[in-house]
């Protein structure tokens, strides 16, 4: 306790002396020493970034080139701009030039969620996957493009259950016609308790007969419902690969003719993901702790007769979209490529993307210490929670191998530049 209480007393003259070790930027506002922020019990406390867990110890190259991809969006907002130009100016090489613009122009928030001051720290990678652009007997199970025939409708806030009306404002997208009880010429009824209750207020659905119904869950795709118009980007030879990239969200085909394909998600079928892990838990298949990724597709491929009953646990359906060829990472959430190792998939609704979030967790299945600046790049259907975060690993087999067994205990840091406060 006695050592606790002298670090507490240190801190506030370890943080000046980090900001007056380099002189702060004309375009940046000083540290400011501000109290912690709450709302609905979730926490943010300043701290300075000095005082990080092993933060001497870090190698903050990658982090600050994370943080430049970041600034291709975030510099056009004011209360990033000074930062970004600041580290537009840095060299990944020059560590120590690095380490003093963090420690010198931002400020660690600590996250916590009512008593809890670590959550889930799971992750995911860019898997290659094998295919054709032709279905024959060995690639058998298409990998499909978004179908013509899904419209989103976004309903502004709270949803309830009654009914409203929209109309068509795109090929793929409806507007709510305000005030309007029933539908027009050429407008839409849409029944609110049809739809899951976890669309979150966007509902994802196909017109029929003047009227929105839901979009068709995995089993029923499965079973080619709505897919004659869909185009299939790729036909692959591996239904268990498929499932997981879409739970991925990214990945690569290469292709028989030698060529390479490279997807991303283009949209979904409006329904929540459900884990197939917890299932097989809750139903005494395997082990919580076992229910990895590796151990999952080993389930899957010893029980081949159940592995579409199991897949159709999960509603959710993720179509995807052709990206352009490259060596960068996958274009995550933000519209930016990741960077394998750097970037974290988050809930937007309590870390704002293109932000620096420091990580103290451990390494897949092991209690060795893994402490990371990363930056807040991308989005996840299962990444709920202000203490919930998916750590990207980067391509291939390697990446694959550490993400699928990647179930740890971490704490994170949002950090912010100098006189900006987390929004709640």
């Amino acid at each position: 306790m006695l050592k606790l209480f002298r670090l507490f007393c240190l801190l506030p003259l370890i943080w000046l002396a980090a900001c007056s070790s380099i002189p702060p930027s004309s375009k940046t506002a000083p540290a400011t020493p501000w109290s912690v922020r709450s709302s609905g019990g979730v926490s943010f406390s300043p701290a300075p970034v000095v005082g990080l867990p092993d933060w001497q110890q870090q190698q903050l190259g990658n982090a600050l080139l994370a943080l430049q991809q970041s600034c291709r969006v975030v510099a056009k907002q004011p209360r990033w701009e000074a930062t970004c130009q600041d580290a537009a100016q840095l060299q990944a090489g020059n560590n120590d030039g690095v380490r003093q613009f963090f420690e010198a122009r931002f400020t660690a928030w600590k996250i916590q969620d009512g008593a809890r001051d670590s959550g889930l720290i799971t992750g995911y990678y860019e898997p290659a996957l094998a295919g054709s652009r032709t279905q024959s007997q060995r690639y058998a199970y298409p990998l499909y493009g978004v179908p013509p025939d899904l419209v989103s409708l976004n309903l502004g806030g709270a949803r309830g259950t009654g009914t409203v009306v929209a109309r068509k404002v795109s090929a793929s997208r409806l507007a709510l016609v305000p005030g309007a009880m029933n539908p027009g010429p050429g407008q839409i009824m849409v029944s609110l308790a049809d739809f899951p209750a976890d669309s979150r207020g966007i509902l994802k659905g196909r017109i029929d007969n003047g009227r929105l119904l839901p979009y068709y869950t995995r089993a029923e795709i499965a079973e080619g419902k709505g897919m004659s118009q869909s185009q299939v980007l790729a036909w692959v030879d591996d239904p268990v690969a498929l499932f997981f990239l879409q739970i991925q969200g990214a990945g690569r085909i290469q292709l028989e003719d030698g060529s390479q394909l490279r997807v991303g998600v283009g949209d979904n079928n409006g329904y929540g993901y459900q884990s197939i892990g917890r299932w097989l838990a809750d139903h005494g298949e395997m082990s919580l702790s076992a229910a990895s990724m590796p151990g999952i597709q080993s389930w899957v491929r010893a029980h081949p007769e159940r592995q579409q009953a199991l897949f159709n646990v999960n509603p959710r359906y993720i179509f995807f979209r052709s990206l352009p060829a490259g060596n960068n990472g996958p274009i995550g959430s933000l519209g930016v490529p990741l960077t394998e190792g750097y970037s974290l998939a988050v809930d937007r609704h309590y870390i704002p993307l293109g932000t620096p979030v420091y990580v103290a967790t451990t390494w897949p299945m092991t209690s060795q210490p893994l402490t990371r600046l990363m930056n807040a790049q991308d989005t996840g259907s299962a990444i709920n929670g202000a203490m919930r975060a998916d750590f990207f690993w980067g391509y291939g087999k390697d990446a694959g191998s550490y993400a699928g067994r990647m179930k740890q205990n971490g704490s994170l840091w949002l950090l912010l530049p100098n006189g900006v406060q987390p929004s709640i």
